[in-house]
């Protein structure tokens, strides 16, 4: 039989099985149902009572793949976690750097295999701990870092050529990285050695987080700076985590968090071809950060059509030669948006169910919420809870055995081919927009967030979508729980030890740094030897931003609303 013989057969087998399918779906649509359930997805995407080998397109094999073999869909690696576990990387950070030392000691000692640092709303804002703007935030919802001394600090007796790092910052990423491989250099540790990955991911901040100083293409601009010299010097750090998780907490659906993140990676990888770089130098450094919310099947569908969907594009559009750019390593947490102030408890099952999504769905990297996180940062207890959950789920569940257990699911089939419809939609609607950059100073995507957001929290508040402690099952009194609280100590301290870093520094090494990043800046150079300098001389976070500011001013976004 020829090929087009065969392939007009099965067209017309697979149009017979349509058929019969609309005709079963026309019986159990007049069966009685539960009237008060609304079957959609956590996004709205309407969900049929059952899946069938008709409800997939030909080609299936040919769109999965096997795990470690391109287009990925079914996993990076062809052991998956039989060869290693993901990481269990709990996300922490409060007071002052001694404080946070502690709890990564903490940590490490009850079984986490990776440290990710959370640092205060100051610090992501590129403000030192005693600027007028940072009173009374210092330590509250992370750590308080304003120099190279605060960095020493937080990974004193942690030596940073063994263990992996991760750090959520992007607007000041660039200096915090500085920092970073600064303390290193003081541990005797070499930038080729380190192992981690920083945010740096400035797009989803204008499109939804709001960290951001300057504007988007000097931004952008820092951003390669960094792919640059990493790739030279650094070729085991990640440059940046472009980041679903924010954009998925300020409200999108899961089809607007894939299609918006990968767009970003996209034009992450254009910015660097128009640097001149080869995309194989730097694709294989970009990382990506994922939520996982509590539509398990859509969760385990969107990890699965991300990986394809970043494949696919590398490879065909932007002419990667490389496998390992073609590969998307991703790093995972669970929804904190979904965590609920009444019956805390229960967020503990919210995370375990997850957390288990994130692992079917073959994540390299997790963070499990502490139930308490809604009201506070977490407790020493609840944050062992947390990390007890990823240790469960790998070593009790089984889950880890099998690479991609949920591949050849019809459900989670369809779920995926229509994640990757509707994404490739999104990027022609971002297109049309005259691409990322010009669709955020347009605000249009915020305005599509702030739409899904709106839709989901008035389902919430109608009854549509239940929540349990929430709009169903509450309770009259919950019973009370403890939680951290941050002191104004931090604060005080903060400041005592800035003012004596700048008593006791070389002023005038400082100031030729900062003088020199100013000139990197305006002769359009590279900045990261630079700036790396000013970390090496004991400049402050602040000055640090300032100096830059004044060259390339500072991002305001227009009203959109």
């Amino acid at each position: 039989m020829t090929t087009s013989s065969r392939r007009d057969v099965e067209g017309q087998e697979l149009e017979e099985l349509r058929r019969d399918a609309a005709a079963w779906r026309e019986h159990v649509a007049r069966l009685p149902v539960r009237d008060e359930t609304d079957f959609s997805t956590i996004s709205g995407t309407p969900v049929e009572a059952v899946y069938l080998p008709s409800d997939l397109e030909p080609g299936l094999e040919d769109r999965t793949g096997r795990p470690g073999d391109f287009p990925y869909t079914r996993g990076v690696h062809p052991t998956m976690y039989r060869g290693r576990l993901w990481t269990m990387r709990q996300f922490a950070g409060f007071g002052t750097a001694e404080d946070t030392n502690q709890r990564y000691k903490f940590l490490l000692s009850r079984g986490q295999t990776g440290l990710s640092v959370a640092f205060d709303f100051p610090t992501l804002m590129g403000y030192d701990s005693d600027h007028p703007r940072s009173l009374g935030e210092v330590g509250k919802c992370g750590v308080a870092i304003s120099s190279l001394e605060d960095m020493e600090t937080l990974f004193d007796g942690i030596p940073l050529g063994d263990v992996s790092t991760s750090m959520t910052i992007n607007g000041p990423a660039a200096m915090l990285f500085c920092f970073y491989v600064a303390a290193a250099e003081r541990q005797g540790v070499a930038p080729a050695r380190l192992r981690g990955t920083i945010q740096n991911d400035i797009l989803k901040e204008f499109m939804a987080q709001h960290a951001w100083i300057y504007p988007a293409e000097p931004a952008l601009k820092i951003i390669v700076d960094m792919f640059e010299w990493a790739s030279e010097h650094a070729p085991q750090w990640n440059t940046i985590s472009i980041s679903g998780y924010h954009i998925r907490e300020a409200g999108s659906t899961a089809a607007q968090e894939l299609a918006f993140t990968l767009a970003n990676g996209f034009c992450y990888v254009e910015h660097g071809l128009e640097r001149g770089m080869d995309v194989d130098a730097f694709a294989p450094r970009l990382s990506f950060f994922w939520d996982v919310h509590s539509e398990f099947f859509e969760e385990v569908a969107k990890m699965r059509a991300a990986r394809r969907i970043w494949a696919r594009h590398l490879r065909g559009r932007y002419g990667a030669k490389d496998p390992r750019s073609w590969k998307m390593r991703f790093h995972s947490q669970t929804a904190g948006v979904s965590l609920v102030a009444q019956q805390p408890l229960n967020n503990v099952v919210r995370v375990a169910y997850q957390a288990m999504a994130a692992a079917l769905g073959g994540t390299q990297s997790l963070h499990t919420n502490a139930y308490d996180e809604t009201l506070a940062l977490p407790t020493e207890d609840s944050v062992r809870i947390a990390l007890r959950t990823q240790q469960i789920l790998a070593h009790e569940t089984g889950v880890a055995n099998v690479a991609d257990p949920l591949g050849g699911s019809w459900y989670v089939e369809a779920l995926t081919d229509r994640m990757e419809q509707e994404a490739e939609s999104l990027f022609a609607d971002i297109e049309a927009q005259g691409g990322v950059v010009k669709a955020i100073e347009a605000g249009w995507f915020q305005r599509q967030i702030a739409n899904a957001s709106m839709r989901y929290v008035s389902d919430v508040e109608a009854g549509r979508r239940l929540v349990v402690g929430v709009n169903a099952f509450e309770e009259e009194q919950d019973a009370p729980i403890e939680i951290l609280r941050i002191g104004e100590q931090a604060e005080n301290r903060q400041r005592e030890r800035l003012a004596g870093l700048r008593a006791r520094r070389d002023a005038a090494r400082a100031d030729q740094a900062m003088a020199e990043l100013a000139r990197a800046a305006r002769e359009d150079r590279n900045v990261i030897p630079a700036m790396l300098d000013c970390a090496r001389a004991w400049c402050t976070l602040y000055e640090i931003r300032h100096t830059l500011e004044e060259i390339y001013g500072s991002y305001r976004e227009p009203v959109f609303f």
